[in-house]
């Protein structure tokens, strides 16, 4: 069978597992067309006519569907949007739920003791026996030799009997004993066994029946007495494990009294225990034993020991082909019991798997594995325990046990078995007479697969379990039906964690453990076993080492036989083999997995078709396992070049897990255990020299590329390993942030250096610079604190600038204004001579130690990222910063100006880390905008060996002043305080911990092969709001408004600030608002209730720039844009209190020197998928959502921002940017040369308010709307007179525009309380003035307008707090 076969047989897995989301919904409009569905159809043809015939030039209109309007990409709707920050996941268990399937204790029966008391030709006197009466013992009839050699013929019979079970134990055999023998028995036994289980099997057939007292008989020395023997005693003697077998009349008498003694003991009374104590009884307290001649004398011990012969034999009489049998004939079945190719070892097989069954559907999950998988020997005699409870009823006894089994003699298995004896029976004649004659295998097996199969098609979690998971672990046995037993198993496992568990406790482990087959098709499938058994139990690693299990899974990672994903699946077992096993990590480097691993990645070129993203994030989270706190492998990594195999997946577009992997397996190479690196141990000489501290440089260099990464995913993972570093690389780091955040003075910050623009030593190329403006006012009263020591602080005792600030060394003093001569006197009147003789003012000894450049980059990022959008990356953020020392808020303002920093060259192709993204809505000075005025836990720290640095003039001592600690304005989410000087494990236990090995897990324990239940109904709630789409959409294309002033709805927000920006929803009556303070209400118009309110954040830099639907024809979600680039994805936002933060990110990647506020403008793109923001910067950023990343930066090629920012609905790709000088682009991101056109439309040099594309799908046409009040429609067509019709609609006051998505219609406002509806023809069709309210206030101006898309309903928000809803005349009020 070839490998496509494989899947399919596992559910045709590549079509349904791997798909992206945005696959997930299908062409609906396809199903439609051949539907017959005459009104759905109607609209569709009416759309296309009706967008042709409008267009105007029908050359230009490619056949036109309506697929333009409903757009089918779904973003943001993987599960690490669900739930990223609400909570942490979990990695596979190593105990707790899925535990109890391993025995706790693995025991064998290692001594038996046979005792029988037959006494042949003497009867005792309590028993009167029938004639003719049943006279078999061990099948041998005691009356047909003389009765010496009968008694020991029989007792080597049932130890033959035993030994077919059992034949490495210990066999001692006792007949006819007195108390002593069985004393002496007893204590040798268990001097042999010593912990392990001994078996007494006692045979009463010839003494009295058992006394009330529990007693038992054996005979005095001579023969002439019946001495009776307190099973207490023989338990005492006995002891502990052990199981007891009485084949006896009223053995149930035996069971109650060791019971009794249980309760005893219990009270506790005696210190014997009874817990390891198992016990078989062949008949109730009151019962006699069968004498029918049918049976054997002793049919309880023929059931536990020879359980095919005896259930055939009883068969024989109830068989269909009784009257052609004769019971003899069950002794002619050809084959061994063990050989299952063989008639009689296909029905042992069989009889194991029925009993099996019967006992994992009856018993408690516990009692199975006790009674059923601990130990062999116990397992056999109750799977035979069974048959003799379902034979001994036949003839009115009931065989009882302890622990107490419930009754199974009627089960329906029991069917299954007598058919499986029926076609056995059927063929005996014939394979006698023909010996050599091929039996026919039984069709058992195959049914009950099919069974089991039939169980999974509509079984589930909360249905009653397949009975037949036992069979099928059987059936592995099979080489015929192997393949389709694992394929179902597969399948099952695949249903889910609850799955895995049973199957785990049902035994599957040593079944797919000793299955290490070559053939590709069961590899196949035994690696997607094995991942779901480990994504859900970790403890099989161990096993797995054990057994040489991980050679297994390297060598089918490094196959190219397997589909990548497969791969995948090897690589995760592997991982998991990994995870904190360092026996596991040694064989598997041993193995060669990290060089299989890194030469996979390598394979990958980012040139050609990426392989399956999940493969490269399994070999990246494989290889972060095999490093992560392994010194030597991580050396290995090194010095195979590892982090240069990473660098591509950091920016190739695979996805953000891929690229979250590659970041934990850098972060895992950045060693934080070595006493070299930390802080107070090891010289700097050391450190400088060694190659693994420069390695750790280079890779986070390449770590720095992705601190402003869109996803949340990877900026949790680079602050992972931002604080590895900085925990390895604490001094510098130390030093670097005293020296940023040390106040200065005016004229000082002016002239700091551009600490980015710095030429580092391993490279030539320039980092990004840096621009400060002058002049920036900073209170000296104001500033963060550093909390002294003594003898390490960063001032000297005449205040001069030690070696540890970055200010001090010759790499950052380079270009620096701060070396011209001509600003010899600081502001503090300090001088700093050139030669300093006490060396205070000192220089790292080589250049090794002089990556200042990239240390002061570093406490960039961690800075940035304590800043972050996601409240939990900025408390990652904040955890680093406390690894320097930089702990918490001290004050509520500090500005240091407006500092920003940009890319010079938009074009430049220098592999140097862009950290034009940390700037933000300020830079990383501005500490009010990154709401983190900070504080020292520890002063910085001097290198050892200064050299003098020359050229360093001004300086300014600190200002000291107390600080309250955990203060309330702290702003950070998780504020972590350590004490100083504190050991490096208690250091080390403020690093944060990765959380993507984790999130990666949780995919293999969810089903793979089946697609979701909820599908269907997503789809038909698709299906509804497409057709309800599409309907509203005609209705708009061919609406004749006249006029639409009729409020419908007003709302009092209650927004202090009043209303900033607000949007209807597009299938419900709902109307979402928010303020200049980023609350966010949403409220339910029609029936006029609150249904939530929510602060977008909790940073004290407020200001909100746009709303936007995500998603709006499936499950919705708000996106919330604010006007320092922060963007913010919410789900569940109309529950109250529900809402979630999908996933943040700052959309804003550096702006224009000088500018304080970034004024961000945003808007969504759902064709494309494609975010776009600009504001105050030359570009236009435009981010993949999908793949949340940044995927080009368009130049604006314009000396002005941008004020207004437009995407088509209709047509992706397209967007129409207004400016501030009053000028419109066009720009096509499918375009080479991106600006399709330029216009300046606008009589006056006024910055552009509002614009956007006309209704229909002509992509050239585009209203624009100035703060001059000017309304220009524009077709960028013309080149020479784009402005086709112009509209003075508010005289130097317009402050909105709305433009209809469908409907021929826009509206603007202005500041003087008036919104103006137009047609597209310039026509004004209303006027709406807003009024004094009833307490005569005075109303602000129109602060925002949205139309509905899909009905003639305007949303229009002031600065009184009100939003009113309007519509046409016709329309109800409300």
């Amino acid at each position: 069978m070839n490998r496509d076969e494989v899947w399919m047989a596992l559910g045709d897995l590549m079509a349904t597992r791997f798909s992206r989301s945005s696959v997930s919904v299908s062409n609906h409009l396809d199903e439609y067309s051949s539907r017959d569905d005459g009104d759905f159809d109607s609209h569709k043809k009416e759309l296309e006519s009706t967008t042709i015939a409008s267009s105007g030039d029908s050359n230009n209109v490619t056949t036109v569907t309506s697929i333009a309007y409903l757009p089918q990409t779904v973003v943001l709707c993987e599960l690490r949007h669900d739930a990223f920050e609400a909570c942490m996941p979990s990695a596979p268990s190593e105990s707790g739920f899925v535990s109890k399937w391993r025995p706790k204790d693995r025991m064998k029966t290692g001594c038996v003791a046979l005792v029988l008391c037959l006494n042949i030709s003497v009867d005792p006197p309590d028993v009167i026996k029938i004639s003719p009466c049943a006279r078999m013992e061990c099948w041998i009839d005691p009356f047909s030799i003389q009765p010496p050699k009968a008694l020991e013929t029989i007792g080597k019979a049932l130890q033959a009997q035993y030994e077919r079970w059992q034949p490495r134990a210990k066999y001692k055999l006792q007949p006819d004993p007195t108390v002593d023998d069985v004393k002496k028995l007893c204590n040798t036994c268990r001097k042999y066994a010593r912990s392990e289980r001994v078996l007494f099997h006692y045979n009463g057939h010839g003494v009295p029946k058992p006394t009330a007292n529990g007693e038992i008989w054996v005979f005095n020395k001579s023969y002439t007495q019946y001495i009776p023997l307190p099973v207490s005693d023989l338990h005492s003697w006995l002891k502990t494990p052990s199981i007891y077998v009485f084949d006896c009349s009223a053995a149930g008498m035996i069971v109650s009294a060791f019971m009794e003694q249980q309760e005893w003991n219990s009270s506790g009374s005696s210190t014997s225990s009874m817990k390891d104590c198992i016990l078989l009884a062949a008949c109730e307290a009151h019962e006699t034993l069968p004498q029918s001649a049918e049976f054997p004398a002793d049919v309880f011990t023929a059931c536990l020991t020879t359980p095919i012969k005896m259930a055939l034999r009883w068969f024989c009489t109830r068989s269909l082909l009784r009257d052609s049998l004769d019971p003899a004939d069950v002794d002619k079945i050809p084959g061994h019991q063990n050989d299952r190719k063989t008639l009689l070892g296909e029905l042992n097989w069989i009889f194991t798997a029925v009993t099996d069954t019967i006992a994992w559907n009856v018993l408690p999950h516990d009692l199975f594995q006790r009674l059923f998988r601990q130990d062999l020997l116990v397992a056999s005699l109750f799977r035979n325990f069974l048959l003799a409870e379902r034979i001994m009823r036949a003839a009115n006894c009931s065989p009882v046990s302890f622990p107490v089994l419930p009754s199974t003699h009627q089960h329906h298995m029991w069917d299954a078995w007598d058919m499986a004896s029926e076609i056995c029976l059927s063929q005996i004649q014939s394979l006698t007479v023909k010996p050599d004659a091929e039996f026919q295998p039984s069709p058992f097996f195959t049914e009950q697969l099919t069974a089991f199969e039939v169980w999974l098609d509509h079984g589930s979690e909360h249905k009653k379990p397949p009975e037949q998971l036992p069979i099928v672990l059987q059936v592995l046995l099979s080489q015929s039906n192997r393949f389709r037993a694992l394929v179902l198993l597969g399948r099952f496992l695949d249903m889910g964690p609850w799955a895995v568990d049973l199957a785990l406790s049902v035994g599957i482990f040593p079944y797919v453990k000793l299955l290490q087959t070559t053939a590709l098709e069961l590899r196949q499938i035994l690696v997607f076993i094995w991942t779901k058994i480990l994504a859900v139990d970790k403890s099989c690693q161990v096993d797995l080492v054990k057994d040489g299990g991980h050679i297994y899974f390297i060598n089918f990672l490094d196959s190219m036989d397997a589909y990548p994903e497969q791969r995948a699946m090897a690589a995760f077992v592997l991982a998991v083999i990994l995870d904190g096993h360092q026996q596991g990590k040694e064989a598997c480097i041993q193995a060669g997995l990290m060089h299989v691993c890194l030469r996979h990645l390598q394979l990958a070129n980012p040139h050609d078709q990426l392989p399956e993203p999940l493969l490269l994030q399994w070999l990246c989270l494989c290889l972060g396992k095999l490093w992560e706190d392994f010194p030597e492998a991580q050396m290995v990594g090194l010095q195979a070049d590892a982090p240069a195999i990473f660098a591509p997946l950091l920016s190739e577009p695979p996805g953000p897990e891929v690229r979250a992997s590659a970041v934990f397996a850098l972060g895992t190479l950045i060693n934080v255990g070595s006493d070299l690196f930390r802080d107070g141990l090891g010289g700097d000489e050391d450190c400088d020299d060694d190659e693994k501290s420069k390695a750790e440089l280079n890779i986070v260099r390449s770590l720095l590329k992705v601190v402003s990464d869109g996803s949340p995913l990877v900026r949790s993972e680079v602050s992972v390993a931002l604080a590895r570093f900085a925990f390895g690389h604490n001094k510098h780091l130390k030093s670097i942030a005293a020296a940023c955040w040390k106040p200065q003075s005016n004229s000082l910050l002016a002239s700091l250096p551009s600490l980015t623009n710095i030429r580092s030593p391993s490279s030539g190329y320039t980092n990004t610079s840096q621009y400060i403006q002058s002049g920036s006012a900073i209170p000296s009263q104001i500033g963060p604190v550093l909390r002294l020591g003594s003898g390490n602080s960063a001032l000297g005792r005449d205040g001069r600038v030690t070696s540890s600030s970055p200010l001090a060394s010759s790499g950052i003093m380079h270009g620096s204004p701060l070396s011209d001569d001509s600003s010899q006197h600081s502001d503090s009147g300090i001088l700093l001579k050139e030669s300093c003789s006490n060396g205070v003012i000192n220089n790292y000894s080589r250049p090794g130690a002089l990556d200042n450049a990239l240390y002061t980059q570093c406490v960039f990022a961690m800075y940035a990222l304590a800043k972050d959008p996601s409240p939990r990356i900025a408390g990652l953020g904040s955890r680093v910063l406390s690894i320097i020392g930089i702990e918490q808020v001290v004050t509520k303002t500090l500005r240091f100006g407006g500092i920003s920093i940009r890319q010079d060259d938009p074009t430049d192709s220098s592999p140097t880390p862009n950290l034009s993204g940390l700037a933000r809505s300020s830079s990383w000075f501005d500490m009010n905008a990154g709401h983190l005025p900070l504080t020292f836990r520890t002063p910085p720290v001097s290198p050892p060996r200064p050299n003098y640095l020359t050229g360093m003039r001004r300086v300014l001592s600190l200002e000291f002043r107390p600080q309250q600690l955990n203060s309330p304005d702290s702003g950070l989410a998780d504020p972590l305080i350590g004490s100083v000087g504190s050991s490096g494990v208690s250091e080390r236990s403020l690093l944060p911990q990765s959380t993507i090995y984790n999130w990666s897990c949780g995919h293999f324990s969810r089903p793979l092969l089946t697609a979701m239940d909820d599908n269907e109904e997503i789809l038909s709630r698709r299906e509804e709001k497409e057709k309800f789409a599409l309907d509203r959409i005609a209705k708009c294309q061919h609406s004749s408004l006249s006029k639409l002033s009729n409020q419908i709805a007003i709302w009092d927000t209650k927004f202090e600030s009043g209303t900033k920006t607000a949007l209807l929803q597009p299938f419900s009556p709902i109307v979402i608002a928010a303020d200049e303070s980023e609350r966010i209400r949403v409220w339910n118009y029609e029936e006029t209730t609150l249904l939530n309110s929510f602060d977008n954040h909790d940073f004290p830099d407020k200001g909100i720039s746009k709303l936007c639907l995500v998603n709006e024809l499936d499950d919705s979600l708000l996106l919330v844009a604010s006007c320092d680039g922060n963007v913010r994805v919410w789900k569940d936002y109309t529950v109250k209190g529900k809402q979630k933060l999908v996933t943040a990110f700052s959309s804003i990647q550096g702006h224009r020197p000088g500018i304080h506020s970034v004024n961000a403008v945003v808007d969504w793109q759902q064709q494309s998928g494609y975010l776009y923001s600009s504001g105050e910067m030359s570009s236009i950023m435009l981010w993949d959502l999908d793949k949340e990343q940044l995927v080009a930066s368009i130049p604006s090629s314009s000396d002005s921002s941008v004020s207004a920012l437009s995407a088509s609905q209709v047509h992706g790709g397209q967007l129409v940017a207004g400016f501030v000088d009053g000028s419109v682009r066009l720009i096509d991101i499918r375009t080479p040369d991106m600006p399709v056109s330029t216009t300046r439309p606008h009589k006056k040099v006024e910055r552009v308010v509002g614009i956007g594309f006309q209704p229909g799908l002509d992509p050239a046409k585009i209203v624009s709307a100035s703060q001059a009040g000017d309304i220009q429609f524009l077709d960028i067509r013309n080149l020479s007179h784009p402005s086709y019709l112009s509209i003075d609609a508010h005289r130097g006051s317009l402050t909105a525009l709305a433009i209809h998505r469908h409907a021929p219609v826009i509206a603007s406002g202005s500041s003087k309380q008036l919104i103006k509806v137009f047609n597209l023809a310039a026509e004004q069709l209303s006027l709406i003035r807003y009024y004094p309210t009833f307490m005569a206030q005075k109303i602000g101006s129109v602060s925002c307008l949205s139309f509905h898309p899909y009905k003639i309903l305007l949303a229009a928000g002031a600065a009184d707090a009100c939003v009113s809803i309007y519509a046409d005349d016709s329309s109800q009020a409300r």
